[in-house]
């Protein structure tokens, strides 16, 4: 591509991880351009090495079952004279954490955000009707190669997240080893788990796009899949209720539920409600590590320990209490 094809180019915020561009171009497209950091300054976790690998993965994938971008061009060697990179078309609206309640414009009514959380969530029901055809866990393989049981790769995803936490020093409410043999103690329930669907695992409202007038919004896009893998598609609820409990937000359930192949509610049986709180131990571990090697402030260092390990501890002793009901 020439130079005199590019009409302005913009830095996009937001991220944690990679450097993120915005490149308009002179016939009115928009693409968006992904850098990752750098792999030897210590500051990746084990499980985010080449997680490019992981967003072209799950955009491919994810095809015409939701409004994801399209990726242009990619170089996903590491090793190459360019470095890893991607270039994918850009999708169209704002954040929705930007325009609801939760950031500031609050300028969505609350009958349109419950349309769009029944939008959602039969776009999500799509997004896990598509089924992996080479394993379960990362694509990248950053933590091996897949795995051929959910039990099996969500036991490495766990150890490696504890594994960081010991090497960072990371603060826990529990001793990583207590956790661990905890994980371990409640892994037989992924057993119920034989089909390795597409999970985003980051579907929190800054990676959702809401597009349109008001009244009359819908969702434009989808982005940030770096952190998906193929596993529980019961693992994705939990950012889609960040903090919250999934089994109250009716709208995105009816939605989910008329938005999969059986038509059917989804039922949040003992083995569901378990393993719910496995997958909320694992983000929170995640968010809990990851300031460490990120090096954040100590403000925001203590923000999150307010936050998150509060959440921890309550996914931690769910678990507890399920194992207990089942003794």
């Amino acid at each position: 591509m020439t130079k005199d094809r590019i009409a302005s180019v913009a830095p996009l915020a937001g991220g944690t991880f990679n450097t993120v561009t915005r490149v308009s171009l002179t016939d009115g497209s928009d693409w968006v351009v992904k850098i990752p950091p750098p792999t030897t300054d210590g500051t990746l976790m084990s499980y985010e090495r080449d997680l490019l690998v992981n967003e072209v993965e799950f955009y491919s994938c994810a095809g015409d079952s939701a409004a994801v971008p399209r990726v242009l061009h990619s170089e996903l060697d590491p090793d190459a004279p360019t470095g890893p990179y991607v270039i994918m078309s850009a999708c169209p609206g704002r954040p929705w954490y930007d325009i609801s309640g939760a950031a500031g414009d609050r300028v969505l009514s609350d009958a349109e955000e419950r349309r769009l959380r029944n939008e959602l969530g039969r776009i999500v029901a799509r997004l896990h009707s598509v089924t992996g055809t080479g394993g379960f866990g990362y694509p990248a393989g950053a933590l091996g190669p897949p795995a051929p049981t959910w039990r099996q790769a969500f036991t490495a995803m766990t150890d490696a997240v504890l594994a960081d936490a010991d090497t960072y020093r990371a603060r826990l409410p529990r001793p990583a080893a207590d956790i661990r043999a905890l994980i371990a103690a409640a892994s037989p329930v992924l057993g119920d788990v034989t089909r390795p669907a597409l999970v985003h695992f980051d579907l929190w409202q800054g990676n959702l796009l809401v597009d349109g007038e008001p009244g009359a919004r819908t969702i434009g896009g989808i982005i940030d899949g770096e952190r998906m893998f193929w596993g529980d598609p019961v693992a994705d609820f939990v950012s889609l209720a960040l903090f919250a409990n999934v089994e109250e937000d009716e709208d995105f359930l009816a939605g989910y539920g008329s938005g999969s192949g059986s038509g059917q509610p989804l039922v949040f049986d003992a083995s569901v409600r378990l393993r719910l709180a496995l997958y909320r131990c694992y983000l929170y571990l995640i968010m809990l590590v990851e300031t460490v090697p990120r090096r954040v402030p100590q403000e925001h260092l203590d923000q999150v320990w307010k936050e998150v390990g509060p959440q921890l501890e309550s996914a931690l002793a769910d678990v507890e209490a399920a194992l207990g009901a089942r003794d």
